[in-house]
């Protein structure tokens, strides 16, 4: 099998990342500053500020970290440097999440934290780095009226930097909540919303399968342990449904112990549509790059092969045709 492409010939790779997220892209300078100008403690000394003892442990990290981005400008610079980095890992494409719970200081101020948000990535685009669009996320310990409420506010907005409605959290701690969150879904889904939810990372195949049959899932974010249901990986095949997966997030995070035991090639071998993303690639210390060179190294993925998921990322994004256009045509001449 041919060996797989230098750094330099992947950031090259014409691609899309779909499965990231604002909270996850805090420099630990940035915190530091930030936590000194607001006289908050740091949880951990700064060098060791992103070492985490689970999944737990990181949703109240970000809790604390997004506590510290208060004010417009912070929320835009955050957003422009997410922007930056996709350049730099040649990516021409994101979707972003971000959950509001997450974010204290703008707790009933979601039109002003988008209008931040759009300023950030805006300016970006003017600077001549990549477009994002942006994905509203709930909590999965939310209610189903809380639900209802984003899902009519953002229908409301109709803000043109927002292409989806997300779900995320964690579902080991939440348990099942497909059910409670179909109503909101089902109304995003039919006012033009695209439908992304995280599944299939902490739950099992279960998660996964309410994601596709409840919630009407466009994209599943992880969706990873939908191989431990073969039934389930054939529908994932065959509806196209596209996994987001994030190889080193799941490493970091306990999922699978070694990225020769990750199934991101063997779901990959059965037709299930899947691209490589970086979940926190600042807290997790991944890179859109990285996880192309890891994966393609580890099983021996050709040019070919890596092309497709290229191809496939593009595809499985929210970009609008244009967007779309470009980058396959980029793509083909890579």
């Amino acid at each position: 099998m041919p060996d797989t492409p230098d750094l330099a010939r992947l950031r090259a790779l014409p691609k899309a990342e779909v499965h990231a997220h604002l909270e996850g892209c805090f420099e630990p300078a940035v915190l530091e500053a930030w936590a000194a100008q607001a006289g908050v403690a740091m949880p951990r000394p700064v060098e060791r500020l992103f070492q985490f003892e689970g999944l737990a442990d990181f949703l109240h990290f970000l809790d604390w970290a997004c506590g510290l981005a208060s004010t417009r400008d912070r929320l835009a610079e955050l957003s422009y440097g997410y922007a930056k980095r996709l350049a730099d890992n040649g990516a021409g494409y994101a979707d972003v999440i971000f959950n509001p719970t997450h974010w204290k200081a703008w707790h009933g101020r979601l039109p002003a934290m988008l209008d931040a948000m759009d300023a950030g990535f805006a300016a970006a685009e003017q600077d001549g780095l990549p477009p994002v669009g942006l994905c509203v996320s709930l909590l999965r310990t939310q209610t189903a009226d809380e639900a209802t409420e984003l899902a009519d506010a953002l229908i409301a907005l109709r803000h043109p930097r927002v292409v989806a409605l997300s779900i995320d959290g964690n579902e080991a701690a939440a348990g099942r909540t497909g059910p409670r969150f179909a109503d909101a879904f089902r109304r995003a889904g039919a006012a033009g919303l695209r439908r992304t939810v995280h599944a299939g990372e902490s739950s099992g195949p279960e998660g996964v399968r309410d994601a596709i049959e409840l919630l009407g899932a466009d994209r599943i974010d992880h969706g990873v342990r939908a191989i431990d249901d073969p039934a389930l990986v054939e529908l994932l095949a065959e509806r196209r449904i596209p996994l987001g997966v994030c190889p080193t997030s799941n490493l970091v995070l306990g999922v699978y112990p070694s990225i020769e035991a990750h199934p991101v090639d063997r779901l990959r071998r059965a037709g299930v549509v899947v691209s490589l993303n970086t979940d926190d690639p600042v807290l997790l210390g991944a890179s859109l790059v990285g996880e192309y060179a890891l994966c393609g190294e580890t099983f021996g993925w050709s040019e070919d092969v890596l092309r497709d998921l290229a191809r496939d990322s593009i595809a499985a994004s929210f970009a609008n045709a244009d967007v779309k256009a470009r980058l396959l045509a980029d793509l083909a001449r890579w």
